[in-house]
């Protein structure tokens, strides 16, 4: 059931925070912010320096926060997904699909979503047990193309990221994704280190998420 149990906490998350950084520090205060702007999700990408003891650090840290998930992003290879599981991570993303991948994340149960961008591509991860498929880079389609995917798969589960904003966030969640990744105009603030502004950012996100949902 853990499985189930995290791709609920993703869905119920709906919006999911994507977090780069330059270095550890960085990363872990834009991670905060996000958190305390109200975004549960949060998915710390592997370009980061040292990301899988941030992992750690904050999965430790939100540890009772039931509603807090922390994932992995940019992993590329099986390696890196296991060594992101063992530092806590709950969930697997990757910009491009990989079949050992997908293997390792269903071995611990955690949920695997690889960034797909056609037909073939979403079939082939569906077919090695993926859940939820990342529309990467979504801002090259915009949310029409998620109705040309669901005619011949009706039951892919998408979430798009890349070109998710404000002001299209309802159009997203309109056509039917589980649940959006955003990045970078949400820790644009952190170039010049006003992590304020990233919890304000934040939000203004989730408020609409929840405004969306009716929540």
């Amino acid at each position: 059931m853990k499985k189930v149990e995290i791709l609920s906490k993703l869905e119920s998350a709906g919006v999911i925070a994507v977090v780069r950084g330059k270095n550890k520090d960085e990363a872990i205060k834009a991670i905060n912010s996000i958190i305390a702007g109200g975004i549960k999700g949060i998915e710390l990408t592997f370009t980061v320096p040292n990301a899988e003891e941030i992992i750690k650090e904050i999965a430790k840290k939100y540890a009772d926060q039931k509603d807090v998930i922390i994932g992995a992003g940019t992993v590329l290879d099986a390696f890196t997904a296991r060594i992101a599981i063992m530092a806590g991570a709950e969930y697997i993303v990757s910009p491009s699909f990989d079949r050992q991948t997908a293997e390792i994340c269903n071995l611990y149960q955690i949920p695997y979503l690889p960034g797909c961008m056609t037909i073939t591509e979403i079939k082939e991860a569906l077919t090695a047990g993926v859940d939820i498929i990342k529309l990467f880079p979504g801002s090259a389609f915009g949310p029409s193309i998620v109705k040309a995917y669901q005619a011949p798969l009706p039951h892919v589960n998408i979430m798009p990221t890349g070109g998710v904003s404000l002001e299209n966030l309802e159009d997203w969640f309109e056509v039917g994704v589980v649940a959006v990744g955003v990045g970078g105009n949400l820790l644009a603030p952190v170039e010049k280190g006003d992590f304020e502004e990233v919890s304000r950012v934040a939000s203004k996100y989730i408020d609409k998420f929840y405004e969306i949902k009716n929540y």
